[in-house]
């Protein structure tokens, strides 16, 4: 028989489809039309992204507390309804001062949803099965991706000028009522199934019942939290440029069609479908440092062919070189979290983990729309890109060592 930790593997999948990939990356498939809707500048667009993942922030902390406390299912099922119904208000914009608040409120979904699910394999999974199992969660991020670039643009070219906000709309519907989907299927422990982790049992950290205070008292002690946190900013506010701004920079800088361009967006998602396992798999084997380490090269790789290599077949091996290593980091630091804290405390240690990923990626968007503004050109915020994914390449050696 199939044990029921694949299912919530699966079903985790479908969390970051609704969260990440609808909640999150759609916003670079909207943009340029958004942009030209509401009259707004690349600052202004880096700023709405910026107050998404304000939200995301103060959620993901929160959120990995409270899902520790109070369970993964109640607190993904609650997040997940707040992104569908702030997605479909998003379509109802008017000004700068809207978009913002209702992507902020999105975000929170978003922090309150990724964060826990991320986390749940190490409650599921034992720590030789663990990265796996969380990069088969990442997945959803890659479909997302995929489906967002695939289906948004035909939304948005038939119904005009306004078909930005028909794109909204389609998100927040599919979200709300594949939300009850997930609920049904996720689980917060095999205990509430009758059974025992897939590969074994590990002792668990933390008391036998967890407070919100006591989880915070353990995860802010262990120092390898700390260090995951510094290396995960690297990736916030890298990645973070490189997507927003993808759409942008090609529709609007490099003269490709939208519909074009979306199909770009959309090899990247299919590369990316499979990267978390790919990497998940690479941290098992190889330990979480140095399967870190050759995931943000491989990153600044792809940003720097992005930034220099300007024609299609560049944009379409950039895409590929990302794809392929995009939720690479999101999956090993979720899986070393589980590592360091255990499965009952991980939602907790990776949503403080988050806290540094968060500032890099609230900062991310608006330096590089600030970088386009000042400069006329996107290859800069590119470059900058590229630099920080190499310092956390570097910095990924401060991580612990393979134990076995």
């Amino acid at each position: 028989m199939i044990h029921y930790a694949w299912i919530i593997a699966f079903t985790g999948t479908l969390v970051t489809i609704l969260a990440h990939g609808f909640g999150r990356m759609s916003y670079s498939v909207i943009l340029p039309s958004m942009k030209d809707g509401l009259s707004l500048t690349y600052t202004e667009l880096g700023s709405i992204a910026m107050g998404n993942f304000i939200g995301y922030l103060s959620l993901a902390i929160i959120g990995g507390f409270l899902a520790a406390r109070f369970g993964v299912r109640r607190v993904v099922f609650i997040s997940l309804l707040v992104i569908g119904v702030s997605l479909f208000l998003t379509g109802f914009s008017e000004s700068f001062v809207f978009a913002f608040f209702m992507r902020l409120i999105s975000g929170t979904g978003n922090g309150g949803s990724y964060v826990p699910i991320m986390a749940l394999p190490a409650a599921w999974f034992v720590m030789k099965k663990r990265g796996l199992a969380t990069g088969i969660v990442s997945g959803g991020i890659g479909v997302g991706l995929f489906l967002s670039g695939i289906l948004l643009p035909p939304v948005i070219s038939a119904f005009g000028k306004d078909g930005w906000r028909y794109g909204w709309f389609f998100m927040g519907i599919a979200v709300f009522i594949l939300a009850f989907v997930c609920y049904a299927f996720l689980r917060n422990s095999p205990k509430e199934k009758g059974l025992s982790m897939y590969g074994g049992e590990e002792e668990q950290k933390g008391g036998a019942k967890v407070t919100l205070f006591s989880a915070f008292r353990d995860v802010v002690v262990e120092p390898e939290i700390w260090k995951l946190g510094s290396v995960y900013f690297m990736y916030g506010f890298s990645y973070i440029i490189y997507l927003t701004f993808f759409v942008a920079y090609l529709t609007k800088e490099m003269g490709v069609a939208p519909v074009a361009a979306g199909r770009i967006f959309a090899v990247l998602g299919i590369f990316s479908i499979f990267c978390g396992v790919i990497w998940g798999w690479i941290s098992d084997v190889l330990g979480r440092r140095h399967g870190s380490m050759f995931a943000y090269l491989t990153l600044a790789l792809s940003y720097v062919v992005f930034a220099f290599w300007k024609d299609t077949a560049g944009f379409y091996i950039s895409a590929v070189v990302f794809g392929i290593t995009a939720w690479s980091i999101p999956t090993i630091m979720a899986a070393a979290s589980g590592d360091a804290v255990g499965g009952r405390l991980a939602p907790a240690g990776l949503g403080f983990a988050t806290l540094f990923f968060g500032i890099g990626q609230a900062l991310g968007p608006v330096i590089g729309g600030w970088l386009k503004d000042s400069t006329g050109t996107f290859t800069n915020a590119f470059i900058l890109a590229t630099i920080v994914s190499l310092i956390g390449a570097f910095g990924s050696l401060i991580l612990k060592k393979k134990t076995s």
